[in-house]
């Protein structure tokens, strides 16, 4: 296929919700893909068998929980409440507050530093371009995404793992 112009490139669906500031305070359900979703986070042992219990982080796992946990070192206002490194993956939960900073962090400068920081360290850049976000609403949404981090990383291994391995799982 010719391309003649910067015109014939599909459009980019927008993924942002529309007059909503980014940078207020509130809780956000964040997740960051691996491009082509390759399985790089966990080790996995023999034939994809895994513990949930005690899931071994590969290197570039390890070096994006150091990023999630250094979220806040960063950004005074923003907590990282709850998250799950998934194979492909990640899932974060985050909170930020209104403060004393001048001007404060949007998530996307939050989400797009600590990616820029682990491919940095990584030496390979492997993220998908941009991330899915949600804006928590209440209460319930929170508890109800707070499980579902929870308990992420069973349903993928019962979705993924043959029956053999599954009664491996304790």
């Amino acid at each position: 296929m010719e391309i003649n112009n910067k015109n014939d490139f599909p459009k980019r669906k927008k993924i942002r919700l529309k007059e909503y500031n980014y940078s207020s305070a509130g809780a956000y359900f964040i997740t960051v893909c691996v491009k082509d979703r390759r399985r790089i986070f966990w080790d996995f042992v023999g034939a994809d068998i895994i513990r949930p219990k005690n899931i071994n982080l590969s290197k570039y796992g390890l070096i994006v929980e150091k990023a999630i946990r250094n979220i806040p070192d960063h950004y005074e206002n923003v907590s990282v409440d709850k998250f799950s490194i998934m194979p492909d993956h990640i899932h974060l939960l985050i909170s930020s507050t209104d403060g004393r900073m001048i001007s404060a962090p949007t998530m996307s400068r939050v989400i797009g530093q600590m990616k820029r920081w682990v491919t940095k360290e990584s030496k390979i850049s492997f993220w998908q371009k941009s991330y899915f976000d949600h804006i928590i609403r209440n209460e319930n949404d929170y508890a109800e995404i707070w499980e579902y981090i929870e308990h992420n990383p069973r349903v993928w291994i019962e979705k993924h793992c043959n029956q053999a391995e599954k009664l491996e799982i304790k």
